[in-house]
């Protein structure tokens, strides 16, 4: 009689602990949010981008701040109250900046590039963007570079407490592997500098990316959805599996799409890539 109440007992807190798992589970995949870059969507630094991705299905747009002639437009108070209505008008967010063109401007070497990324800190403050995303490719890349890490490392440091202070985290975005950024992020020793994690970038280079998610931890500030081959779902990057280390290390927030294969054209293929995700998350 007690061995049965036990067992009973025992199969009913079994149960307990496993609708509250589930439940943990739905409320971490609840707050993920899709979103697509300016510059995938074919409209770089427009403001027109929202409705276009409001009527894909998306939650938010990383927005480019450009580069024009010696200067960023998006300074102009006046054009940054424009994106912001854009934004609030068809309810979709800005789900970070990025500042692109620093890979043909290279932030390890010209010293231009130090002043756009210092005046883009300025721009997120002002309009109350956390995310900046600073990348390293083309011009910029740090592969087998250390002078160029050692640099960008000082530049990180004399940038850092601008960026805390305005409560904008520099988000790196690099061919480099966890191992290689959490040395630049101890470097700097900010918590604002930290990781923008693509995939598919990791992927590419070699690295286990499920790996390198739970390594790098909350290190990794934004995500990037990525697939080199095909659509998500049909191309190489196991987003099942990617879900998992998100969860792993608790990760919420946003899940920005960056397609490289646009089969369908780009509004048929984003949709897609963005219902695959879904059914995912």
């Amino acid at each position: 009689m007690k061995h049965g109440l036990f067992s009973r007992i025992s199969t009913a807190a079994g149960a307990v602990l496993l609708i509250m798992s589930c439940s943990a589970a739905r409320r971490q995949a609840a707050q993920i949010k899709f979103g697509a870059c300016d510059w995938t969507l074919g409209m770089t630094g427009d403001p027109a981008v929202f409705a276009f991705a409001r009527d894909i299905g998306l939650d938010g747009v990383q927005f480019s701040i450009v580069v024009q002639g010696d200067s960023l437009p998006l300074g102009n108070p006046a054009l940054q109250k424009v994106v912001l209505d854009a934004s609030g008008e068809t309810g979709v967010e800005i789900a970070s900046f990025a500042v692109g063109q620093l890979n043909d401007i290279p932030y390890k070497s010209d010293p231009a590039a130090e002043r756009y990324l210092s005046e883009s800190v300025d721009i997120a403050g002002a309009m109350g963007i956390p995310v900046i995303l600073v990348p390293f490719f083309g011009k910029g890349d740090l592969v087998n570079d250390t002078d160029g890490k050692e640099e960008v490392i000082r530049r990180l440091k004399r940038l850092a407490p601008k960026a805390e202070k305005a409560g904008v985290v520099l988000a790196l975005e690099s061919w480099l592997s966890a191992e290689d950024h959490m040395k630049i992020m101890d470097a700097v020793g900010s918590p604002a500098v930290k990781v923008y994690y693509d995939v598919a970038n990791s992927q590419k280079m070699g690295w286990d990316i499920l790996k390198e998610i739970r390594a790098l931890g909350p290190g990794i500030v934004q995500m990037h959805a990525k697939d080199y081959q095909d659509l998500y779902g049909k191309g190489s990057i196991d987003f099942p599996a990617v879900r998992k280390a998100m969860e792993d290390i608790g990760y919420a927030g946003w899940f920005v799409m960056e397609g490289t294969q646009m089969p369908l054209g780009i509004e048929k293929s984003m949709k897609a890539d963005l219902d695959y995700l879904k059914s995912i998350f």
